[in-house]
């Protein structure tokens, strides 16, 4: 697996990581503890180096990651956030300082490990200034609790004001093929700032690998359900990217989502994406895209045909979508 550096900040990872959320949270019941801790090691034994994890996503999600990487916890780099009242993201944003150094305690005893290589804030609060929240990660990194710190889903103006008081070591935000929104103004602040991109939902939260269409049923808590882009009329106006890129893929004896991944590794040499799976076949596939090599013609091509199509469907409930961006 080749290695990546987050922007300017020295923080090498595999140009691929492994986003541990759904293995307990967002895509229907929670998957074996064994199970989890088994998909996370064969992760790294294939070169993956860089785990994704949050107190949201409930304390079995740390446990499992810090219990899985536990034999090669110098080897890898851990990712997790805090910004959520009592770590569930239902109730709404807590970014207060005291509440950012309970949950750094929580997740150091949870992942068992004795510092938090990346710490995320998971959304902007606008109760708190954020020359407070960088501030407090700035005292936690002083402390040797924190060695990076990260923000996920933040506009332009708070990675700014962030970044002027504690280097931000990397954006964590939607991106992928059919999510490009962050092309318009977030890639060049976090070029011109040195900070690297880490997008979540790289493969279009499963729907760019082609194992999903409009007959799909998901799981009554799989937040899929109210997510505009997957309704079924949806999805049907939508099969025709996942043909387009399956042509693709055909033609360069890889799969959807390989290319969908390539593509993303083409962008930026500091973009590492976190594709999530609870699948031993889907995380070798996964994995394998570092090794998918697209020519600017490829790019220009999927591009292009990506250009002609409309994309049906808003990406969040209106709701969730209030809080990014901020």
């Amino acid at each position: 697996m080749k290695k990546r550096i987050l922007g300017n900040s020295g923080l090498e990872v595999s140009a691929i990581g492994l986003g541990c959320m759904g293995l307990s949270f967002g895509y229907g019941p929670a998957t074996d503890k064994q199970q989890a801790i088994k998909l996370i090691r064969e992760a790294y034994e294939q070169g993956i180096t860089f785990f994704d994890t949050a107190e949201a996503y409930g304390a079995a999600n740390e446990e499992v990651v810090g219990e899985a990487v536990a034999p090669f916890r110098k080897e890898v780099v851990i990712a997790t956030k805090f910004g959520f009242k009592d770590g569930d993201s239902r109730k709404g944003q807590d970014s207060h300082p005291a509440r950012i150094r309970a949950v750094a305690e929580e997740s150091l005893r949870r992942l068992k490990t004795d510092v938090i290589d990346l710490f995320y804030q998971h959304r902007v609060d606008p109760n708190i200034p954020m020359e407070d929240v960088a501030g407090t990660v700035k005292e936690l990194i002083a402390e040797g609790k924190v060695k990076h710190f990260g923000l996920s889903e933040a506009g332009v103006a708070s990675i700014r004001k962030a970044h002027a008081v504690q280097p931000v070591t990397a954006l964590q935000s939607e991106y992928s093929i059919w999510w490009r929104e962050p092309e318009k103004e977030i890639i060049p602040t976090l070029e011109e700032l040195g900070i690297g991109f880490v997008p979540f939902s790289p493969l279009g939260k499963g729907f760019l690998t082609g194992a999903i269409n409009e007959h799909t049923k998901f799981e009554p808590t799989d937040f899929r359900n109210i997510v505009p882009r997957f309704t079924e009329e949806n999805r049907k106006a939508n099969q025709k990217l996942v043909d387009l890129l399956t042509v693709i893929a055909t033609d360069k004896k890889a799969t959807p989502a390989q290319i969908a991944l390539g593509w993303l590794l083409y962008q930026k040499p500091w973009i590492v994406p976190i594709p999530g799976t609870t699948k031993s076949h889907r995380l070798t596939e996964n994995i394998g895209a570092a090794a998918v090599n697209l020519s600017a013609n490829d790019v220009k091509a999927i591009d292009n045909a990506f250009a002609n199509t409309k994309i049906q469907g808003e990406r969040y409930p209106a709701a969730l979508q209030s809080r990014v961006g901020k």
